[in-house]
């Protein structure tokens, strides 16, 4: 079986860590065979572990693309804010893509995408990745079984754990939505999108509420805090969100190293690709960490960063069929999961997704409760990014044109999160069918 030829766009840590370690898996089903990355240690570890050619070996995106097409498809890993441009120019290449949520920084892009997509009739996948994990598409067939009745009301919870909220969104690369995008679109377009999914039905009304209450400078501990937790800070020691204490006393994840039956002093670096990987473009050596934290932004203290997305948000929504759904988001967990409960006419679901899964189903004839757990571990979004993964390629070996995440599908979960930035500014309450109307231009 001959492999199908993907070129990547971006190289950092999903490019590298996920959509990169599937080829190096399954080297008889996909193999990378160009890359774009402007970073050269990014763009030489990839290189290095895929056995790139030296003419497919690009520095930018727009260098690959201007080539003669070189490869099947095209996976684009770019940081949000590029995502557009790549994008619409591999489209028009000619080449199917398999792109990193969210599609786009605006509502209006999002859109151009689709409309590119369908245009030149190939194939855009988002990674909506939660639709490919065991526990979100057992969720999705109980609820279209009609085992739990009409659905009236659904709460979901996205709960950040506080030091990936220190990680990604206080320090990292999505702190600032005007460099990015609003955190309700970062990191709950997922979330969206399986609501989206699992009901199989629009909303009609939302509105929003949320703030940026904790990681700011009038909330830090003492005003002697300085700007980076390496310059003798006088309550690292006791701050949770010490970037010492995450990224080389490794605190945080003694409790996840349990789990593995790692001893409380384990020497836990193997074990953590990420975050790790993202401080110094995958070099894990401590004196690689250090420097980074003395330097770079992972190392600045929370109360001092530039970040302005909010750290809790609740977005309230009724569906064409009079559902009630409250999306919490916040970034205060003690543990990185996401929990939900369907309440429905004949039962009622209970569920959560981390790496003890479990679903519980109460029945509300019988009054008995059918429990359902299995361990899916840290890797890879509960298993979901390597099915989805998996998914793509089969898609282009088999010639389909029906991603179970197409970008039409995918639009929907984006326009609901830039409807709950523009309620949570405005405190209005959205109409949705006028706002999908004007996001197309009807």
């Amino acid at each position: 079986m001959t492999p199908i030829r993907l070129a990547a766009i971006g190289a950092g840590q999903r490019g590298m860590d996920v959509y990169g370690r599937y080829a190096l898996d399954h080297p008889q089903e996909v193999e990378f065979i160009a890359v774009a990355e402007p970073i050269p240690q990014r763009r030489d570890r990839f290189v290095s572990a895929h056995d790139v050619a030296p003419a497919m070996q690009f520095t930018t995106w727009t260098d690959l693309l201007n080539q003669p097409k070189v490869a099947d498809a095209v996976v684009i890993s770019t940081q949000d804010q590029n995502h557009i441009a790549p994008a619409l120019a591999a489209l028009e290449a000619g080449y199917d893509v398999l792109l990193e949520k969210p599609m786009a920084t605006t509502l209006a892009d999002c859109v151009a995408l689709v409309r590119a997509a369908e245009q030149t009739g190939r194939v855009l996948q988002i990674c909506h990745v939660m639709r490919y994990t065991d526990l979100f598409t057992q969720v999705h067939d109980i609820v279209q079984s009609g085992r739990l009745g009409e659905i009236i009301t659904v709460e979901h919870r996205e709960n950040v754990a506080y030091w990936h909220m220190a990680h990604s969104y206080v320090r990292g690369n999505w702190r600032r939505k005007d460099e990015t995008s609003p955190m309700i679109l970062a990191k709950c377009c997922h979330d969206l999108d399986i609501l989206y999914w699992i009901l199989g039905e629009q909303v009609t009304r939302l509105s929003s509420f949320g703030s940026l209450r904790h990681f700011r400078q009038d909330a830090a501990p003492r005003p002697d805090v300085p700007a980076r937790c390496t310059d003798g800070c006088p309550v690292e020691a006791d701050c949770p969100f010490s970037a010492p204490g995450i990224y080389l006393q490794h605190r945080p994840f003694r409790a996840i190293a349990a789990v593995f039956g790692q001893p409380e002093d384990a020497d836990l670096t193997p074990y953590l690709d990420w975050p790790l990987t993202t401080l110094a473009h995958g070099d894990k050596r401590p004196e690689a960490l250090r420097y980074a934290l003395e330097h770079g932004p992972y190392g600045r203290c929370v109360y001092h960063s530039d970040n302005d997305v909010v750290d809790h948000q609740v977005v309230m929504m009724e569906t064409e069929r009079g559902t009630s759904v409250t999306l919490f988001m916040h970034g205060h967990s003690h543990q990185q999961s996401r929990t939900m409960r369907y309440d429905g006419t004949r039962g009622t679901l209970e569920a959560t997704f981390a790496m003890q899964n479990e679903i519980k189903i109460h029945d509300h004839l019988t009054g008995k409760t059918e429990v359902i757990e299995w361990f899916s571990g840290i890797d890879g979004h509960g298993g979901g990014d390597q099915k989805l993964m998996a998914a793509f390629v089969a898609m282009l070996r088999d010639g389909t044109r029906a991603p179970l995440t197409d970008a039409r599908a995918s639009l929907e979960s984006h326009l609901l999160a830039f409807a709950a930035e523009e309620a949570r500014l405005t405190g209005a309450v959205v109409n949705l069918d006028s706002y999908r109307k004007q996001a197309w231009g009807a």
